[in-house]
């Protein structure tokens, strides 16, 4: 396929759109035609941005670990990304596998959709490896636009294409395919070159520790490098806490990195919050849609729910009436979650970063240095502990 004509671009009135190999690259790579096959569906200009971006995480993902990953993907960033690595009883339930006997690629999509379920709602999907059944079954589940990776099993392939009334987006990719390594893109009519970022993530980039503590366990180096890899293709600037070989909070597109930072620190904590007793206990009505049992955990754990319980109407919910979440029984449990890892596209400038850090459990740091105030940074470090490595290297993406 030479080219595929798509039925808008980013937007209804942003016509003609199309994807296509243009002739300087192919001249240079030999490739003539998309490494895509459309199995299913017709997937637009968003899904194909995002489908591209996550499967170069992904595949990055799977060289670094040698795990299998996965992705979830929203408007060209990922929403979560993780290794398959076996979940905890509670993790099953707060990513609602009962029913699935999980494969170890099944437990990286199941950790990657579930880290930030909100945000997840109508991703697009991207897989390391050929879809399974087990996989399958999972995002069978889920509102999703799509998803794209180098096959998928008979019985993989038949769950997928019965999703969205037969339209779901299946698009297998050619893991083979190697794209030019000088990229363009055009603004306000102006073309843009640039080479590929094709800097290898790998464990020796942590090798540089500033910091008084010098040990970085197994653990904190993958997770470090599932971060970065992260942040590679995240909208800058960006953050990535990562816990147990998943991204568990994700700040993108920030002009602060401070506020990178909080968001990305906030989205950690409601990850941990979902794990709590009293969300585990929470008695929803049967027959609740995923989507909506979703955004009432959100609004349980956040400062809203006392207003639910005013207007009355948590019975439409729940069957009983929940507890408040108070402000300190929600500190006491963060204040349980430790050995995450934290990574930053770019050097944080101020020692808050990795205050705000610390609070959500954080032991271990990756970030570029470069800082003016560097030394104020390894200093707030120290001052918990915290084992931190200074890469050189700056990771936008835009």
């Amino acid at each position: 396929m030479k080219e595929l004509i798509l039925k808008y671009g980013c937007n209804p009135n942003q016509k003609p759109s199309r994807v296509f190999i243009d002739e300087e690259s192919a001249a240079v790579t030999g490739n003539v035609n998309l490494p895509i096959e459309i199995i299913n569906g017709k997937p637009g200009y968003i899904n194909l941005l995002d489908a591209f971006n996550g499967w170069q995480l992904v595949k990055e993902l799977k060289a670094a670990t040698n795990l299998p990953a996965a992705t979830s993907f929203k408007h060209v960033s990922p929403a979560g990304a993780a290794v398959g690595i076996p979940l905890s009883e509670s993790l099953k339930k707060i990513y609602f596998t009962d029913d699935v006997i999980l494969t170890p690629l099944a437990c990286a999509y199941a950790r990657a959709r579930g880290a930030d379920r909100l945000s997840s709602f109508g991703d697009f999907i991207a897989l390391s490896d050929i879809c399974d059944k087990a996989t399958a079954q999972l995002i069978a589940k889920e509102v999703s636009d799509g998803i794209i990776c180098p096959g998928y099993t008979d019985e993989a392939l038949k769950i997928l294409k019965n999703k969205k009334n037969g339209t779901y987006n299946i698009i297998k990719i050619d893991e083979n395919f190697r794209p030019n390594p000088v990229e363009k893109k055009q603004v306000f009519g102006v073309t843009f070159e640039q080479g590929r970022n094709e800097f290898v993530i790998e464990e020796s980039i942590l090798s540089n520790v500033v910091t008084k503590n010098k040990t970085f366990t197994k653990d904190q180096k993958r997770d470090l490098l599932i971060s970065l890899i992260t942040l590679k293709y995240t909208q800058s600037n960006s953050v990535c806490y990562v816990k147990d070989g998943q991204a568990i909070g994700i700040g993108a597109g920030q002009q602060s990195r401070i506020h990178c930072t909080r968001l990305a620190g906030q989205k950690a904590d409601n990850w941990w919050l979902r794990q709590s007793p009293q969300v585990l206990s929470l008695n929803f009505i049967d027959g609740i849609k995923r989507a909506d049992r979703d955004n009432a955990i959100d609004v349980y754990i956040g400062e809203e729910y006392e207003d639910v319980l005013k207007e009355g109407i948590w019975q439409t919910i729940f069957k009983t009436k929940p507890e408040i979440f108070t402000s300190e029984a929600k500190k006491k449990w963060i204040a349980k979650n430790t050995d995450v890892s934290v990574g930053s596209d770019a050097f944080f400038p101020f020692g808050d970063n990795i205050e705000r850090a610390h609070k959500s459990g954080v032991t271990a740091v990756v970030e570029s240095g470069g800082s003016i105030r560097d030394d104020n940074v390894i200093a707030t470090a120290d001052k918990y502990n915290i084992v931190m490595a200074f890469t050189g290297v700056r990771l936008f993406h835009h």
